[in-house]
């Protein structure tokens, strides 16, 4: 399949804008080719899979073990620092060694590692493991991006970043799910997650034929560099990793205070994860229609919405619908900041911009939790609907002043 990528990685944002707005599209470039698209979506499915697995199953088994709450913490966060560390290679490393043999490397890599952590299980042990699983697991995400934003045509790309973000956020819940099965102890859940990491190389060799090459066209660029090309987009992407973070590890400790059962509040977590996943092939449709920076000001808005009635509706029947809509809004900018990247940037600016998108999805994941768990430590509860709320309001006076200069 041949796959044509303009050189524009070297123009202005505001010019690539453009060009895609008003320029035309040829039937062949609409023609959607579906089997390179469906093993790329059924690779980071399965990938988030075990992602989603291996979170809560390591923290249960580091619990029993009579673990420390701030260890647990200190080891979760390791897998983010490897998405950090590795997404400063990734472009470097796809163009050498190339796309596909790469996203296979890396999966077998991870396979391995999560192997040698489920024959560890010690706290210390896994604190390097959990950032190679991190570091493996980074170029998996970049890549099958890259593809995607590749071989998707202009017109409904909208559509397909949605039905993409909203399958890999269902095999992010599917993976606790699994743990149902098979219990939390032993090697049954490791050989899961295992399996699954596996699979995710023997998909990706399977749609080979039909996947593009890396994009190589325009000046090759740093992911330091993009930082200053598209500032406000990787500040959405932090806004989007920190919003989710923030949500799943200190809603427990919103609700709890407000006395709230377990059981509830674990079912609208659920219903956050659920409208997370639900609302981006909607969201999708709407940016096609009204533009992907409108509907990421939509998006912004309605977090902060949600921020502002959370206190008076968490005792009310409103929740249920308000987690919901949260859930897909918040996750909508990320999905939204991708159609972004898609719009402004081509060759090899375009991997660039994923592996950044990647680096900054981490640093969200590191600095929301800690920093929003110390404002609820200072200021009590309330903290969490104000530091997110903070967040949504800073980002949406940006966007607002860059649409008011037009």
């Amino acid at each position: 399949m041949e796959v044509t990528v303009n050189d524009t990685s070297c123009v202005e944002p505001a010019d690539l804008s453009h060009r895609h707005l008003h320029g035309t599209t040829s039937p062949r470039e609409e023609r959607i080719p579906w089997a390179a698209m469906a093993g790329i979506i059924a690779t980071v499915t399965v990938f988030a899979v075990a992602q989603g697995l291996t979170y809560p199953l390591l923290s249960f088994i580091l619990e029993r073990q009579g673990t420390t709450s701030g260890l647990i913490g200190l080891s979760a966060a390791m897998t983010p620092l490897g998405f950090i560390l590795s997404a400063l290679f990734i472009p470097a490393l796809s163009r050498r060694v190339g796309g596909a043999r790469l996203a296979i490397l890396c999966s077998i890599l991870a396979a391995l590692t999560l192997i040698a952590i489920a024959w560890a299980e010690d706290v210390w042990a896994w604190m390097p493991l959990r950032f190679l699983l991190g570091v493996f697991a980074n170029p998996l995400y970049v890549i099958s991006e890259t593809w995607l934003i590749a071989i998707t045509p202009a017109p409904r790309r909208g559509r397909i970043m949605g039905l993409y973000s909203s399958i890999v956020s269902g095999g992010f819940a599917i993976g606790p799910l699994s743990l149902w099965l098979t219990g939390t102890e032993g090697w049954p859940p490791f050989l899961i997650g295992i399996a699954a990491l596996l699979l995710c190389g023997l998909i990706v060799l399977a749609v080979v034929p039909r996947l593009p090459d890396m994009p190589d066209e325009g000046e090759a660029t740093s992911v330091g560099r993009f930082f200053a090309l598209a500032p406000l987009l990787l500040f959405a992407v932090f806004t989007a990793a920190a919003f989710e973070q923030i949500l799943l590890s200190l809603f427990a400790v919103y609700g709890a205070a407000l006395g709230s059962a377990e059981e509830r509040i674990a079912s609208l977590i659920t219903c956050f994860i659920a409208g997370n996943a639900v609302l981006q092939i909607l969201l999708g449709r709407l940016a096609e229609r009204f533009g992907s920076t409108g509907m990421m000001l939509f998006c912004v808005l309605a977090c902060l919405a949600g921020c502002l009635l959370l206190p008076s509706a968490f005792t009310t029947w409103l929740i249920w619908p308000l987690v919901f809509v949260w859930g897909g809004v918040s996750f909508g900018i990320y999905t939204l900041s991708l159609i972004q990247l898609a719009e402004r940037f081509t060759g090899q600016a375009l991997i660039v911009g994923n592996a950044a998108f990647a680096l900054v999805w981490g640093i969200g994941g590191i600095i929301g939790s800690p920093a929003t768990g110390l404002a609820m430590q200072l200021i009590g509860h309330q903290g969490l609907p104000l530091s997110l709320g903070l967040l949504s309001c800073v980002l949406a006076v940006f966007l607002m002043a860059r649409k008011w200069r037009g």
